[in-house]
């Protein structure tokens, strides 16, 4: 008797059970967008979210009427008509059975509900009910909060880091730096994203490990700025700074350092085998390198 089916369609009504009650508890109502006016508005919300430069829209109508109408992933959050948030996405290879999600972001005006997080469950059932198990996206590792909101609230784990991924950007967020990226894969039927999907976070504890005797390949100084330091243990740990974005504006050399190092710290070993293995919401990646 064949019980995939049954349990695969068990854990997808598990999966939009999770990002309903999610959408719910951020007030707003996440679904598909398709016509032309909602397309157009998710362009213009990135836009803002982004700063872009005039006619570096992230994404265009034409280019979102395109992706929704060859069945990839559009989807936005809306509360009282005004949309909140979008996210998008694409398939990948088609013998992988993956999606990548491409851009997700919330209006000033919805930051702090969770709305974001809404939009990931929502997008973790869509992806389900496709038969998709996995779902992979690139962000910022300097940026501390997408971190945790990445590898801790929904239990996502890099698997690439990329150097200067998308080349120059120069909007409101990435200023004019190398855009150095991890990519990220959402393993959506895992136990540890089954339970985050209802809640649970991944937990790390930094200073946990670092009385079991992790070293510290990258912390913060009291200037603010990156200080190098020894990756001679099993399990390693990398800072990044407070706030990055803020940085960029305020001190765009220090900024610059921050990536150099964090791009030789954890980009190093991530290249050498070393297997990230969480996020201290305190600013702290976890490596492993015992599989090495």
């Amino acid at each position: 008797m064949n019980t995939e089916r049954p349990v695969a369609s068990e854990m997808c009504d598990e999966a939009v059970a999770a990002a309903q009650a999610a959408a719910a508890a951020s007030g707003v109502e996440v679904r598909e967008i398709t016509e032309i006016a909602e397309l157009t508005a998710v362009g213009v919300l990135f836009e803002t979210i982004w700063r872009s430069a005039p006619g570096t829209r992230p994404v265009t109508t034409e280019l979102l009427r395109a992706l929704s109408s060859a069945g990839n992933y559009v989807a936005g959050a809306f509360a009282d008509g005004e949309m909140l948030g979008a996210c998008v996405g694409f398939f990948g290879n088609p013998g992988k059975a993956s999606l990548h999600s491409h851009i997700a972001g919330v209006a000033k005006a919805g930051a702090g509900h969770g709305i974001g997080y809404a939009l990931k469950l929502h997008q973790r059932g869509w992806a389900l009910a496709q038969d998709v198990s996995a779902i992979k996206w690139t962000f910022d590792p300097l940026v501390r909060r997408n971190a945790y909101f990445n590898l801790g609230k929904l239990g996502a784990l890099p698997v690439l880091y990329l150097r200067d991924f998308y080349g120059p950007m120069d909007d409101g967020i990435n200023g004019s730096g190398d855009t150095d990226r991890l990519m990220v894969s959402w393993d959506l039927k895992s136990e540890a994203v089954r339970t985050a999907a209802f809640g649970e976070p991944i937990r790390t504890d930094a200073k946990a490990l670092l009385g079991q005797g992790a070293a510290v390949a990258l912390s913060v100084g009291e200037d603010g700025g990156p200080v190098i330091g020894s990756a001679d243990a099993p399990v390693v740990l990398v800072a990044v700074p407070p706030d990055i974005e803020g940085l960029r504006g305020t001190d765009p050399g220090q900024a610059a350092a921050w990536r150099a190092a964090l791009r030789d710290a954890l980009g190093g070993l991530m290249t050498s085998g070393g297997r990230v293995t969480g996020f201290d919401r305190a600013g702290w990646y976890v490596i492993s390198k015992e599989e090495q």
